[in-house]
């Protein structure tokens, strides 16, 4: 996979209009890509093009260097038209995110000049077969100098679309040869590298055309600059985990809008009245009317939360005020969460406020994509139609992490001032 001429965004009016023109053209062949599970390599070329995928890049390597509050409503608004195209760049926002806080000055230098060049990432990550999802086994053992990685990952979002995969392995070095810290390490890998192997076998009943399939790795060697510890991103207070669930959340909440999108136009031009509403227009039944209310205010409080969350992120991450938005995100803490620096506060009132926000999403896009068939009636039902992908899509994705461990961490702040944990999952 080759990397496209980008454009260069400078600011978020221009990134905002840029994905909205985008989901424009793609949102009409959206369930038509679901439903023959087109994969969209073309959307995603135009996507690379645009220069959306460089807009986290630093200031002072050439970047936009765009808020995650920003990076936020371009996913949502693109996951309003296509949710498995809003998806396929999650994982390379937050790998471009790993370089900027804890990759060397080489590091930053090289693989920022690619993403402004259109380069995409896509994770290397998951693995099965563990105790639970946090147990990594694949390797990566010093051979001379340089590493090897054996191993093998799925649920690969993106990666039949990406030129770097970013791999996650454990250092496997008992003898302490290669002098690295012991530990996870993300390694960055051409998508070509000889022995990496991309498997298209993805076969969810939603988010069909992600790229999510399997990666495997035999005797793949990679050279020492190809490595970033994640410790320092990972376990400390900079807001990676925070970041990284924003996105989840706006996909989610571009969900929600874009079923209730589709509902409302159903309604508008197909669908009958119920007889005993006494009315001759779908859209005159009082109690339809009530509905598209109810879901109204879901979907609105699943954008507003993300908004809040978005703004709380900033602050933890130095991308904006550093004084806690208003709206009740430090009141999740009333006396201030325990912690040992104003840091390690912003950090958690982020998550906290992330966990909140992926509570709603969660909800509204899982509800609202349900209820398009409550309210649109039969017809909405027809396999031709294709309007269950929002709903299959909803289910699929918001199975990433489970809300229940959200609310737990929100309730274990407000009673015991304790501050979320730092593994990036929250």
């Amino acid at each position: 996979m080759t990397a496209v001429a980008a454009d260069r965004i400078t600011s978020a009016a221009q990134a905002f209009s840029a994905a909205t023109h985008l989901a424009a053209d793609f949102a009409p062949g959206a369930a038509a890509r679901d439903r023959g599970r087109v994969l969209p390599h073309q959307e995603v070329e135009r996507l690379a093009a645009s220069g959306l995928l460089a807009i986290t890049v630093p200031a002072e390597y050439g970047g936009a260097d765009l808020p995650p509050s920003a990076v936020a409503e371009v996913i949502r608004i693109l996951a309003t038209a296509d949710p498995n195209i809003a998806q396929i760049p999650h994982s390379h926002f937050v790998y471009v995110n790993l370089v900027r806080l804890a990759g060397s000055a080489a590091q930053r230098e090289r693989y920022f000049a690619q993403i402004l060049d259109g380069g995409r990432i896509a994770n290397a990550q998951s693995e099965r077969g563990g105790a639970t999802i946090a147990d990594i086994t694949t390797t990566l053992r010093p051979v001379g100098q340089q590493f090897r990685i054996d191993g093998r990952k799925f649920y690969c979002t993106g990666s039949l679309f990406a030129n770097l995969l970013a791999v996650l392995t454990r250092l496997d070095d008992p003898d302490g040869r290669s002098g690295l810290p012991p530990g996870e390490y993300i390694a960055y890998l051409p998508a070509d590298s000889p022995g990496v192997r991309i498997i298209d076998d993805w076969n969810g009943v939603g988010q069909r055309t992600t790229g999510s399939g399997t990666v495997t790795f035999e005797d793949v060697l990679v050279e020492r600059d190809q490595l970033i510890d994640r410790s320092a991103a990972v376990h400390a207070p900079t807001g990676y985990g925070a970041f990284a669930q924003l996105l989840h959340v706006a996909i989610d909440a571009g969900i929600a809008r874009g079923a209730l999108t589709a509902a409302t136009e159903f309604v508008r031009t197909t669908s009958r009245p119920w007889f005993e509403a006494g009315v001759t227009e779908a859209i005159d039944d009082p109690l339809l009317i009530q509905r598209f209310g109810e879901l109204s205010v879901m979907v609105t409080a699943a954008e507003a939360t993300l908004t809040a969350a978005g703004a709380a992120v900033d602050a933890a991450t130095g991308a904006g005020s550093q004084t806690p938005p208003d709206g009740g995100l430090a009141g999740f803490e009333p006396g201030g969460t325990v912690v040992g620096s104003e840091q390690e506060n912003a950090a958690g009132r982020a998550s906290l406020a992330v966990a909140a926000a992926k509570v709603l999403a969660d909800r509204a896009a899982n509800e609202v994509s349900s209820a398009l068939f409550e309210v649109s009636g039969t017809r909405s039902a027809a396999a031709d139609l294709n309007l269950h992908h929002f709903w299959r899509n909803a289910r699929t994705h918001t199975l990433h992490d489970p809300i229940r461990w959200k609310y737990q961490h929100l309730g274990r702040a407000l009673l015991h001032g304790t501050a979320p944990p730092l593994h990036g999952v929250i």
